[in-house]
């Protein structure tokens, strides 16, 4: 018996579901597989049509070639364009964050280029915070003005006239397109302030463009953070990392209002960029646990914290739980997050040198990049996930030598501690270091 559903979602007695309740079932009805609880995996390549007029009819839909009937359904053709498996996790995945449509795809950058490319054309400008991660930022700067985009960078915890006037000054405010925003920034945690770019953005807009708010909302959603909340137009994930969150798939996601997504997916369709039936029955299983792991990492990660920012080998602390210091960063974290995440960097004194030190002494944590797994895991992101960003750049962005960014597992956290302080203990900094 299905659940009854109205404009808000499912309800039961009278009560909307909450989306931890919903991706159990949502979306799958036993009948259509021989009564298994959980959806197969659809491994086809191709869905056989009951008649010539049907299958007319679907490829008339998939296309855009006429608006689909009130009560008519989109039917199944081909894998490339729809699956399953598919739109199970796409119906399922938008509630976290509220969204209408969402479409999942082969890896992180898939999603992010995918919807880059549907969104933008030559002569645009792109307007986005730094730092992002690396690939996104390669992509940006050298893949998009292949295509004739032009990128203006700015930094994540600027204020946000400054961000204002920096494009004011860059002489092409009236060809600005999008908003690409990364936030919390990786690897710093620097917030960056979401309503302040869509009042940016809707100054920019006109009757005949309007300028898209895009956040990659992978370190703090889609629990802790809800973007489309604030005003932005579509979300991008890495749905490899929490997600996905046992570091065993590869896999984005893009999410927003029906109207942007029909252009996302329809792109998607050409590029042949979706998900395979195997990762969506994957990414399924893993939402069923999504919350628990996420406010699992997130209470451990604040106990690591703690013990992080008192060493005497530590400089700085990157970390939301700690912010005391920065009341701009406060306040935004205050409007706009749930919960402080389980992203931890910082600064080794000593410089790479030291910083590898740790690394290499490392016996629980496993080094490697990714996050948002089950294990933590613990990188350099100067010279690994952000080492195709220029030295001067990453210097500005605050990404120095000695930075050590780590993802919080669900390992019990006084374990993890304990494996920090004896690679802690590998380090060796001067006596007046201590100071």
């Amino acid at each position: 018996m299905q659940l009854e559903e109205d404009h808000l979602g499912p309800h039961l007695n009278g009560k909307h579901l909450r989306p931890e309740s919903l991706m159990m079932s949502y979306g799958y009805n036993p009948e259509w597989s021989e009564m298994a609880v959980k959806a197969p995996i659809y491994q086809t390549s191709t869905f056989v049509f009951k008649n010539a007029e049907e299958g007319k009819a679907f490829f008339e839909l998939a296309y855009g070639l006429r608006d689909k009937g009130a009560e008519e359904q989109m039917g199944l053709i081909y894998s490339r364009l729809n699956n399953p498996d598919l739109e199970i996790l796409e119906n399922r995945l938008r509630f976290w964050d509220g969204a209408e449509d969402a479409a999942v795809f082969a890896s992180g950058m898939a999603a992010i280029s995918t919807m880059l490319l549907a969104l933008l054309k030559p002569g645009d400008v792109i307007l986005h915070s730094e730092p992002i991660y690396g690939g996104s930022d390669y992509y940006i700067k050298n893949i998009l003005p292949k295509f004739g985009i032009q990128s203006i960078g700015f930094r994540a915890n600027m204020e946000a006239d400054e961000v204002a006037e920096l494009l004011e000054q860059s002489g092409v405010a009236d060809k600005l397109a999008m908003i690409y925003i990364e936030t919390p920034a990786n690897p710093t945690n620097h917030l960056v302030d979401i309503e302040a770019c869509a009042a940016l953005a809707k100054k920019h807009s006109t009757d005949d463009k309007k300028v898209i708010v895009a956040v990659d909302n992978t370190f703090l959603g889609p629990l802790f953070s809800h973007p489309l909340k604030h005003g932005a137009d579509l979300l991008v994930y890495s749905a490899t990392k929490y997600i996905g969150g046992h570091s065993d798939l590869i896999a984005g996601a893009c999410l927003g209002s029906a109207a942007i997504m029909k252009q996302v997916k329809a792109m998607r369709t050409f590029m042949g960029s979706m998900a395979s039936p195997w990762t969506g029955w994957m990414l399924m299983r893993s939402l069923e646990t999504l919350k628990i792991r996420m406010e699992a990492m997130a209470r451990g990660a604040e106990t690591v914290a703690e013990y992080l920012k008192n060493h005497p080998k530590v400089e700085r602390i990157y970390y939301l739980g700690d912010l005391q210091d920065n009341p701009q960063q406060q306040a935004i974290y205050e409007k706009q997050c749930l919960s402080a995440g389980s992203m931890i960097s910082f600064d080794i004194k000593g410089g790479e040198r030291e910083a590898f030190k740790f690394l290499n002494s490392l016996r629980l944590i496993k080094l490697a990049v990714s996050l948002g797994g089950t294990e933590s895991l613990a990188e350099h992101p100067a010279s690994m996930t952000h080492s195709d960003i220029s030295p001067a750049d990453r210097a500005v962005m605050g990404i120095g030598e000695g930075m050590v960014r780590i993802s919080v597992g669900v390992e019990h956290p006084e374990d993890i501690i304990n494996d920090i302080e004896q690679a802690l203990e590998k380090v060796q900094v001067s006596v007046s270091s201590y100071a």
